[in-house]
């Protein structure tokens, strides 16, 4: 009895750990730059959850494929990522929800060409090789502007890469073009004179998405819509104090205020409830990609949604905002 007994505890406790983990932390991801890393600085989130006795975890990531890794394997709870990597994580099974969005935010990634490269237009990558980081919002950008200028995915030669790998064989020569996002893109522009040779203006959509595990969602709605509501505080000062918000991200990101003014200038802000019009942009772009066999399976982007206890949260983001 004592044996099965003992079993019995053994099988509980990870059960009474996970629950101990929804209820006392929130661990969030982000990346190297963006409204959760002057979130991050700011401290805000930190004093409003400690009146519910909630701690903040951080955790910083290369990119959004990387970032939803750590979501699926259960490292984070929360993170913001761009419009491809939520696809490329449903297609693989992970258990993720949205729970809110940035507006679009077209200009803030581009295709870029070195200041000397004959390219001219998007016609003339076919052929070449172009550096992206596989499944990021960038991937979408490639493939549509690709079908604009008339040129095949296919006949393209895509150079899977992280943005510091990838600015390193586009220094050296090593690619022909590289698909990349902000700050990567102002940086790049400003230090080595590269020129865009396409943006993602009346092409794509590329929205900010704000994801939880859906455990952590069901479990602590009220978390997810504080974390929602201090965005949207940081998103109205940054986009209406856009000199001060690059001078807090400098430290932040390392890189010059007049390069973060920049990207800065081409985000989207204010947090939105993620709407049925969004969602079907979403899933234009799981079947694109399904079609192109870069994902194994079709998915249902309406799978990957909580219905009614978020969406009922969320609109106080929006009030948030507007003080």
């Amino acid at each position: 009895m004592l044996l099965i007994a003992t079993l019995i505890l053994l099988a509980a406790a990870p059960m009474v750990l996970a629950q101990t983990h929804l209820d006392n932390v929130v661990r969030i991801g982000y990346q190297k730059y963006g409204t959760l890393v002057l979130l991050k600085a700011r401290g805000s989130l930190e004093k409003r959850l400690a009146l519910l006795h909630v701690e903040v975890q951080w955790t910083e990531f290369p990119a959004g494929p990387q970032l939803l890794e750590g979501l699926n394997v259960g490292s984070i709870d929360f993170g913001t990522v761009g419009e491809a990597p939520p696809i490329f994580a449903q297609a693989a099974g992970a258990d993720l929800v949205y729970v809110g969005n940035e507006p679009p935010a077209p200009a803030a990634e581009a295709i870029l060409v070195p200041k000397n490269s004959p390219i001219k237009s998007v016609a003339e990558l076919k052929g070449k090789k172009v550096a992206l980081n596989k499944g990021s919002n960038v991937h979408y950008l490639l493939v549509k502007l690709l079908e604009q200028a008339g040129v095949q995915y296919r006949d393209v030669d895509t150079v899977f890469l992280t943005p510091a790998d990838a600015r390193a064989a586009f220094e050296r020569g090593s690619v022909d073009a590289w698909a990349i996002w902000e700050p990567f893109l102002a940086a790049a522009e400003r230090q080595t004179g590269s020129r865009i040779l396409a943006d993602g203006k009346g092409v794509v959509s590329n929205h900010q998405f704000f994801l939880a595990a859906r455990p952590y969602a069901q479990k602590r709605s009220d978390v997810i819509a504080i974390i929602l509501e201090e965005v949207a505080s940081v998103d109205e000062w940054a986009k209406t104090k856009p000199k001060e918000a690059a001078i807090a991200l400098q430290p932040q990101i390392g890189l010059d205020e007049p390069t973060l003014e920049l990207a800065l200038e081409r985000g989207g802000y204010g947090v939105k409830p993620v709407s049925d019009s969004v969602l079907a942009e979403q899933q234009k772009i799981a079947d694109a990609f399904y079609d192109l066999k870069l994902i194994p399976k079709r998915i249902n982007i309406r799978d990957a949604t909580l219905q009614g206890t978020l969406r009922g949260a969320q609109p106080a983001t929006q009030s948030q905002a507007q003080r």
